[in-house]
């Protein structure tokens, strides 16, 4: 998936504190406040100047930002007792939420995503809660079904799916939650809250064509750049 882009192991200054406690108050309000599954990822570790990923791989494509078990669907939970259990054990954690049960996530380029943001804003339109990665790469929370949905509406709106940059998260994958770090690259955030007003996501159709469009010119400019 795209969260799971190459970053490596690099160089850098100290690893910036990921406190526990606040890894466990920010899991447990996704479980208690938007009633979303979440669970425990794998952590950052300092050694030699480096950042490394507690999996113990050198080369980790996703430095504490991966499932920690191949069992992952099986452990997310949206019980508050459950993930304080689980953060208790392990403060340092990572979380990341399972697509395809309340929510699904249409991922694209941050560039494509900002455009978007600022045009369905324009527009009025419901926007869910919108997350930004060190990967610049932007997830828009949307109802469950998008993956269903998506290829036919962009080709309704006159794109070819395939040669636009617009991924949908659903059932069987996991995108990581703020404010989850990935190696040296920095936190995931939120370019939109998840509030009260938010609380019902939109449908995919609602997004789509801001999203298409935002998409279509990125790509049809990274053309033109390419042939200049």
């Amino acid at each position: 998936m795209g969260v799971e882009e190459t970053m490596g192991v690099t160089e850098t200054a100290p690893i910036p504190k990921q406190r526990g406690e606040q890894l466990l108050d920010h899991a447990v309000r996704y479980a208690e406040e938007r009633h979303w599954d979440v669970f425990a990822g794998t952590w950052l570790e300092a050694g030699d100047g480096r950042e490394l990923c507690s999996c113990g791989a050198a080369d980790c494509p996703a430095p504490g930002a991966h499932p920690a078990v191949k069992d992952w669907a099986g452990q997310a939970t949206g019980s508050a007792v459950q993930v304080r259990r689980v953060w208790g054990k392990h403060p340092q954690a990572s979380i990341l939420m399972p697509t395809g049960r309340t929510f699904d996530v249409i991922d694209v380029p941050d560039a494509a995503g900002f455009l978007a943001l600022a045009r369905l804003e324009r527009m009025q339109r419901t926007i869910g809660p919108v997350a930004l990665t060190p990967c610049h790469r932007m997830l828009f929370f949307v109802l469950p079904g998008a993956g269903v949905k998506v290829p036919d509406l962009v080709r309704t709106l006159g794109w070819s799916p395939s040669a636009i940059d617009l991924v949908t998260r659903g059932e069987g994958e996991y995108v990581p939650a703020p404010p989850t770090r990935f190696g040296g690259r920095g936190s995931v955030q939120w370019a939109r809250r998840p509030t009260p007003a938010n609380r019902w996501l939109p449908d995919t159709e609602e997004l789509i064509d801001a999203l298409a469009y935002a998409c279509g010119s990125e790509a049809a400019a990274e053309r033109k750049r390419r042939q200049a």
